[in-house]
């Protein structure tokens, strides 16, 4: 049996890779730059690297997790394959008909995104289900087969069948899967029934066509990557981090890609709600800020949030998935004067390639980084231990020529662009926090990422939060996180159904019926036994938004029933302020999630060293706080800092994977984990700025 388990982050800017002896609970790390170019090559160079540095057998390996942004980046680029789309007849402009609504009301000159599949690759064929179930027209084989022919002389790669209430019946569209794989069995297939078995039309057909797009992209990427993994010699088959927060084959993967949109950002999300169980912290606001975006997710009594939908590329994508919002916010992020002389930052960013002008690799815009350069904020010699030598000339250079488009001095141009990427990522905790009804001063920022301990302290101060924790690890925390998953599914079925005596017998053979996929799914994924959560989509009639609400059992009857309907009453009154117990309730959908459930990966053992804190001194030079300018700041080492060591900012404290800033007045201490508990000076003692504006 293997005893060693590895987690890979391929993020914008560099690639994270932990491995853990399990029986010793000793852990290594690697980091690597991304390959752009090609990500699997330096995934592959990462882990051979890693294992070779620390001597670990490659047959030792039983659990190697992949967290990937591919299926994002190809979303948000346009790189998805050729993709045709076989639809009912008279629906093949649903993708473009969409909901008719804008994204901003009052600008009209935002271009509608382009859908994965172009318009006469959108093929329509008689036949219809209705609403109910009830075949209306038979299915036309004749024009799926000339539909095949044409879709052929288009050259699409991957072909979605999306047909009309296929949720309540998925005959015709198994019935022209069948033809599809008779007819063309090279070409990449799937059917919205399999995808996503859910009324609302559009959004199913934009989730089937979006994921078709993706499957022959994630195809290659996965299969270059497993025969790599085989090709170092690790015999165990891989997993791939879910957007749910699960890890699942590669075979689950190539079914539904459009799973995997926050796969690399879930792992920290997984990683945080274990350190906030072995700390007792229940209440957690995650910040993972690295070279291209920032992600952020909020974590209560231990639960992350979740979400069903997500827009995608400008396309509603209906997958479960861990409530995590992204912006374009990293360290890497480009700083611009926009055509009315304003100064911008992001969402562009310099990447991995060139990067930052401090790195001394091409860059020639200003970034996030160089301003810290600039502002002394970060070490200007070397990063990653030494391993990166930097270029604060560099950095100088191109904030100067910022500086000089903007009309004032070098030190302002620098502050600005630290201001302005604080305010983006405020607004990026504002939405998981104030926007949800949620107090983000109730909560924890954990600073995580390579760049999240850098900027953690100011976003948290300017929101009213007095507290923030930076692990041991920030900068792989979630390599690190990738290795607590457990294998997850998740599924589900409309049931358009009164929550009455009379719907219970449709809603139980949905149950059934999701029991038997779930099951099924569990074996595919090699796992003997798993957990099954059972829940159910309520709403008032004539609603058209519902509440997800926890079953103890997937069997209804009408006692169970009416616990359920008082359960939906409160629900709904903590949410919105009110319930209406005199209307009726409709029941939406049926979900199971199934979980297999893994040895659960030894917390790291972090040795502390003993002595003063003047031990961990490396340095003082002359670093920017927005509360003072510059200031003389004494330089930590973080690997020297005794344990219980408390400081009093302003200070910086450097390891490996990431700087940490400790601004004027804050309080720092080191817990026996390794973990620092920073508290921040109080802000006032009133409502915050974020808060009120709500």
């Amino acid at each position: 049996m293997g005893t060693v388990c590895v987690g890979i982050d391929t993020g914008g800017t560099f690639t994270d890779l932990v491995a853990v002896e399990l029986e010793r609970g000793r852990y290594h790390y690697h980091k690597v730059p991304t390959t752009t170019a090609d990500p699997a090559q330096g995934i592959l160079d990462g882990i051979a690297e890693l294992l070779d540095q620390n001597a670990l057998d490659r047959s030792d390996i039983k659990f190697l997790v992949l967290g990937t942004t591919l299926a994002t980046n190809a979303v948000l680029e346009g790189k998805w394959a050729a993709t045709g789309l076989l639809t009912t007849a008279g629906f093949r402009d649903v993708l473009e008909l969409a909901r008719q609504r804008r994204p901003h009301y009052f600008n009209l000159d935002i271009p509608k995104p382009m859908p994965p599949a172009a318009r006469d690759c959108r093929l329509e064929v008689q036949g219809r289900i209705a609403h109910d179930g009830a075949e209306v027209t038979p299915l036309s084989e004749s024009d799926i087969r000339r539909a095949i022919e044409v879709l052929k002389e288009k050259k699409v790669e991957a072909v979605a069948i999306c047909f009309l209430h296929a949720y309540a019946n998925p005959q015709h569209e198994e019935r022209a899967r069948e033809l599809v794989q008779q007819l063309w069995p090279e070409v990449y297939l799937c059917t919205s029934s399999d995808v996503l078995a859910e009324f609302r039309e559009f959004e199913r057909f934009a989730t089937a066509t979006v994921n078709a797009s993706l499957m022959p992209v994630m195809d290659r990427y996965l299969q270059r990557f497993e025969n790599g993994v085989a090709d170092l010699g690790i015999r165990q088959a891989p997993r791939v981090m879910q957007s749910n927060g699960g890890a699942v084959s590669p075979g689950a993967v190539r079914k539904v890609p459009v799973n995997t949109f926050f796969s690399g950002p879930a792992g920290g999300v997984i990683g945080s709600v274990g350190l906030g169980e072995q700390l007792g912290l229940p209440n957690l606001i995650t910040f993972d800020m690295g070279g291209t975006s920032t992600d952020v997710c909020l974590i209560r009594d231990g639960e992350p949030a979740k979400k069903s939908e997500r827009a995608m590329g400008g396309f509603p994508v209906r997958t479960r998935t861990l409530d995590i919002h992204t912006i374009g916010a990293g360290g890497g992020s480009i700083a611009w004067v926009d055509a009315g002389g304003l100064l911008k930052v992001g969402p562009q960013s310099a990447g991995a390639n060139p990067g930052p002008a401090a790195y001394g690799r091409g860059g020639t815009k200003s970034t996030v980084t160089d301003a810290n350069v600039v502002l002394g904020r970060l070490n200007p010699k070397t990063l990653l231990g030494g391993r990166m030598a930097m270029h604060p000339e560099q950095a100088h250079a191109v904030i100067d020529e910022l500086a000089e488009n903007l009309g004032v001095d070098k030190i302002k141009a620098a502050a600005g662009v630290l201001e302005i990427i604080n305010v983006n990522m405020m607004g990026a905790v504002r939405v998981i926090s104030v926007e949800q009804g949620e107090d983000p001063r109730d909560f924890t920022l954990v600073a995580f990422g390579g760049a999240g301990p850098l900027h953690a302290a100011d976003v948290a101060r300017n929101m009213g939060m007095r507290k923030v924790l930076v692990p041991p690890r920030p900068g792989l925390l979630s390599a690190i996180g990738l290795l607590h998953a457990d294998v997850r599914g998740d599924f589900s079925l409309t049931r358009l159904v009164r929550a009455d005596a009379a719907g219970l017998k449709s809603l139980n053979d949905g149950f059934r019926t999701l029991g038997k996929r779930g099951a099924q799914w569990l074996k595919g994924e090699g796992e003997e036994r798993g957990a099954f959560q059972w829940f159910i989509d309520l709403r008032y009639f004539g609603q058209n938004f519902e509440l997800i609400i926890e079953l103890k059992s997937e069997r209804l009857d009408e006692r169970s029933l009416a616990k359920l309907i008082e359960s939906f009453h409160r629900r709904h009154k903590d949410y919105y302020g009110y319930d209406m117990r005199s209307q009726p309730i409709e029941i939406v959908n049926a979900r199971l999630v199934v979980t297999g459930k893994r040895r659960a990966t030894p917390q790291e053992r972090v040795k502390l060293v003993r002595g003063a804190l003047k031990q961990a001194l490396i340095e003082k030079r002359k670093v920017w706080f927005p509360q003072t300018g510059f200031v003389p700041t004494p330089v930590y080492d973080r690997d020297r800092l005794c344990a219980d060591c408390r400081i009093t900012g302003p200070a910086i404290i450097e390891q490996m994977d990431t700087t940490t800033i400790v601004p004027p007045k804050a309080k720092l201490k080191q817990d026996r984990h390794g973990y620092l508990h920073m508290e921040l000076e109080s802000v006032e003692n009133k409502r915050s700025a974020a808060w009120a504006a709500a």
